[in-house]
């Protein structure tokens, strides 16, 4: 059993529902990532969602984007990414951390370091998911079984669009958790319609038997309770990039502590 099924098993457990906060890995500081890491676990963070900065990350918004971009021009690629969770597991060895991103990079990591060799380091640094936006699910059969032998998750997203037909493909591969996206369109755009995600999260059960994450329009406590209620997990991260993304580096792990820890409180209440 992974480190993010033994996550949910426990919540199932107690009653509540995982909050999954999204960060953009290297923002607003190349250095703040661990430290911001730890902080939203003392916040009650369930899973950790770290983003892979990348220069065309087409499901994003615009404040996802800029994030990414600030990212990338303090140097921050794959191989930094790792290296921050494997400074983040010296000091939790519990909290499961999912890395959310693109081809490309994965891709490309390999291509310079040698075959199969992501999917190694990532396992050696800590990792327990991986969603890529856009691996389709048909073409992900040998790779989800390859990141299963080394105890790791392939994490897919649905959308209001989504057809049973791809909901059926999406079952047959995913672990971990699936991640309903909420709105039609990218990141942090428009208003979250909780009767509609409501009414999606039964059809989705009908095909997906591991919990769903519902995210992307998720901005603050109110919204969160009302997706915690239908929902196995709530995801938000937008938002969280905005409330740190102009604090004083002293200040980044402080302000998404002092955020999170209200979503949590409208989680369990």
């Amino acid at each position: 059993m992974s480190r993010i099924q033994s996550t949910f098993q426990a919540l199932q457990a107690q009653g509540r529902k995982a909050l999954i906060p999204y960060v953009t890995a290297g923002f607003p500081y190349a250095d703040i990532t661990p430290a911001l890491m730890h902080g939203m676990v003392t916040a009650g963070a369930d899973v950790i969602e770290l983003g892979v900065p990348f220069s065309d990350p087409s499901a994003d918004g615009a404040v996802i984007q800029k994030a990414g971009d600030r990212a990338l021009a303090l140097g921050v690629g794959l191989v930094q990414v790792l290296a921050m969770v494997r400074i983040f597991r010296e000091k939790d060895q519990k909290t499961p951390v999912v890395l959310m991103g693109y081809a490309n990079p994965v891709e490309r990591y390999d291509q310079k370091h040698g075959e199969g060799r992501f999917i190694r380091d990532a396992a050696s640094a800590g990792i327990d998911g991986l969603l890529i936006v856009d691996y389709p699910p048909e073409e992900c059969r040998d790779f989800a079984a390859e990141l299963r032998v080394v105890g790791m998750d392939l994490i897919f997203l649905l959308a209001p669009t989504s057809t049973a037909q791809r909901m059926q493909q999406v079952a047959q591969v995913a672990s971990g958790y699936v991640y309903y996206v909420s709105l039609k369109g990218v990141t942090g755009s428009g208003a979250l319609n909780t009767a509609e995600v409501e009414a999606m999260l039964p059809r989705i059960r009908e095909h997906v038997k591991i919990p769903v994450g519902v995210g992307f329009g998720i901005r603050d406590a109110d919204t969160a309770r009302a997706i915690g209620q239908v929902a196995d997990a709530v995801v938000i991260g937008s938002r969280l990039i905005q409330v740190i993304e102009n604090q004083p580096h002293e200040r980044v792990a402080a302000a998404a502590t002092d955020f999170l820890r209200s979503i949590r409180a409208a989680l369990d209440a």
